[in-house]
């Protein structure tokens, strides 16, 4: 009877430990690196655990945001004793204030080593200017002869 009670407790005392856990991981923002190339920023987001239909990615006001929405699985014969990992992760990562970026050019791709890098190109932004040739007047012609 008591190694019951104690059982009962222990189970108890894990599912409060985990769900606060996972209430922890939720409430926390996705880990994330910010790279730079000459053409392109380069978001990793650390997504472990999860699929490409699991990831939301959108690009507003200069910012990468990244949420994701796993699920647990399941497994027959196993009774769930901590669920110690968030399901509902966001993160976002805010690029400089002077990127000149293309998002509808972005593209994310979820790795199979649990991250989810995110590219954003750079807009071009170099065009070529039109060239005007100054026009030299010929010495002692007034350039306003009205032919007075």
């Amino acid at each position: 009877m008591i190694r019951e009670l104690g059982r009962s407790i222990g189970n108890a005392v894990m599912e409060t430990v985990g769900r606060a856990a996972s209430t922890v991981q939720e409430r926390r923002p996705l880990p994330v690196d910010l790279l730079e190339s000459e053409d392109a920023y380069l978001a990793v987001f650390d997504a472990p655990g999860t699929t490409s239909s699991d990831v939301q990615v959108r690009f507003e006001d200069n910012t990468v945001e990244v949420r994701v929405d796993r699920f647990r699985d399941f497994h027959e014969g196993y009774d769930m004793l901590l669920p110690g990992r968030g399901l509902a992760l966001d993160g976002q990562i805010t690029l400089p204030a002077d990127a000149d970026v293309d998002p509808k050019e972005a593209d994310a791709t979820l790795r199979q080593n649990g991250t989810l890098e995110v590219r954003v190109p750079k807009e071009d932004t170099a065009s070529e200017m039109p060239v005007t040739e100054e026009t030299d007047t010929t010495e002692g012609e007034d350039a306003t002869d009205d032919g007075a």
